[in-house]
């Protein structure tokens, strides 16, 4: 159920009501000086009556006798006004948000009421609340779309955007365009050639098969036949390998394997360094993370993954209360783990797995590869910079901009943000265990 805030007195706009007295005021109708405009259900954002909206008729007066015959009739008319206008701009807000979902975008409550500023005005907080009410009812949407618009209604940072508060820092915009530029330069090394060259030689297998590997082995990175790691990349199959099933048209089935069991040649640099951070460590960053991680009921395990994974994040589907779980390679260095557990703690902090029942992260999951990975590894990069770790972030995001160092336009620079600060304070300190909805009732 979606909670309606008590009215903030300390707002940076004015209330409909109070806009409305105002305009009333300028255009000559006086009010009485004990005719005060009745609030809303709710204060400044109103509990709706209906799907359409909230019911709203404007500037009201306790003794409407007290007017005059072409005062009231003025006043019915500016209500009329007010009325015309609020749908108007319902109309638009609904339009505009459509518009940012249908391009798999899934921004901040910042950056929503930035951008619905910058495209309707200051008019488009007048009911935003309500209109993101009204578009859950929208058939068209699909479930992780539904799924964002309610963490926003019900998470904390909606009021505070409309407010004006919690803008990222340049600080932070500085920092992020540091490593999309480092991630520029990367696209240009011999590194990354060797690594886009040894990835274009593998086949493209069907979705089916993807999946039916992924079943087979969740940790596998690349796969292929016997023959196409003959013939393409010159390796042999250990004595050892365990093979996995695919289908193949005129086969039955196929036989692939994995990198990790094979032999041959030296892999490119990347495949041989990725995910790996140096530089000052405290090995209690990364006790603090792993406990605060488990605080907010996520799974952390240290177990051996393949050489090409570093780490994951999934859904549990163990009964009981862990919300999310995450993987780490036991085999990486305690500093390439930390680095590799801030872009995991990322991806579920950032709602790319979606929202939990109790809202302790968003629900954005209706977001490009490119965009979630982007935002996952800038966050860690901004983390693991800010305690003195170098890492290879720069190598990681260069898979995901262009020549021209473009980002996805769903890339949310005030969640890169404030997921950063939410996880350098848990790898600082111990923090406080979130409060569930049922504690919180």
């Amino acid at each position: 159920m979606v909670k309606h805030r008590e009215k903030n007195r300390d707002a940076k706009f004015l209330t409909r009501e109070e806009l409305a007295a105002k305009l009333l005021s300028d255009r000559g109708a006086v009010l009485p000086p004990s005719a005060e405009p009745a609030s809303p259900p709710g204060g400044d954002i109103p509990r709706p009556t209906s799907q359409a909206g909230p019911k709203f008729t404007g500037p009201r007066v306790d003794n409407p006798s007290s007017l005059s015959e072409d005062e009231q009739d003025r006043l019915k008319e500016l209500q009329a006004q007010l009325r015309r206008k609020l749908r108007e701009t319902q109309e638009r807000v609904a339009a505009q948000i459509k518009k940012i979902l249908d391009n798999e975008r899934q921004p901040s409550a910042h950056e929503l009421v930035n951008e619905l500023d910058r495209e309707i005005g200051i008019v488009a907080r007048w009911d935003l609340e309500s209109v993101l009410l009204s578009l859950l009812c929208e058939k068209r949407l699909t479930h992780a779309q539904r799924a964002y618009l309610r963490s926003l209604l019900e998470g904390d940072d909606l009021i505070p955007a409309l407010r004006g508060e919690g803008a990222p820092g340049r600080e932070l915009v500085s920092t992020i365009d540091e490593l999309l530029q480092a991630s520029g330069r990367y696209r240009t090394s011999r590194d990354f050639r060797d690594m886009v060259e040894f990835m274009g030689r593998f086949r493209n297998y069907s979705p089916y098969n993807n999946l039916l590997v992924r079943i087979q082995n969740p940790y596998c990175g690349f796969y292929a036949t016997a023959k196409d790691w003959d013939e393409r990349f010159e390796r042999t199959i250990r004595e050892d390998a365990r093979p996995m099933l695919i289908l193949a048209p005129k086969h039955p089935v196929l036989l692939v394997f994995e990198l990790d069991d094979t032999e041959g040649p030296d892999l490119p640099a990347e495949l041989l360094h990725f995910a790996q951070f140096e530089g000052q460590w405290n090995p209690r960053w990364l006790d603090c993370l792993v406990e605060n991680a488990q605080r907010n009921r996520i799974r952390v395990d240290f177990k051996i993954l393949s050489s090409t994974v570093a780490g994951f994040a999934a859904f549990t589907w163990r009964h009981g209360t862990e919300k999310k779980r995450i993987a780490i390679h036991s085999d990486l260095p305690a500093p390439s783990q930390f680095g590799v557990l801030c872009h995991e703690m990322a991806h579920i902090l950032l709602g790319h797995l979606g929202s939990d029942e109790d809202h302790w992260w968003p629900s954005r999951s209706h977001l490009g590869r490119a965009t979630i990975e982007i935002e996952a590894e800038a966050t860690a990069y901004v983390v693991t910079r800010h305690l003195g770790l170098e890492g290879t972030s720069a190598a990681y995001v260069s898979r995901y901009i262009n020549d021209r160092e473009e980002v996805p336009g769903g890339v949310s620079f005030h969640m890169i943000a404030k997921v950063a600060g939410r996880i350098e304070k848990m790898a600082r300190s111990l923090q406080p265990v979130p409060r569930t909805r049922a504690e919180l009732a």
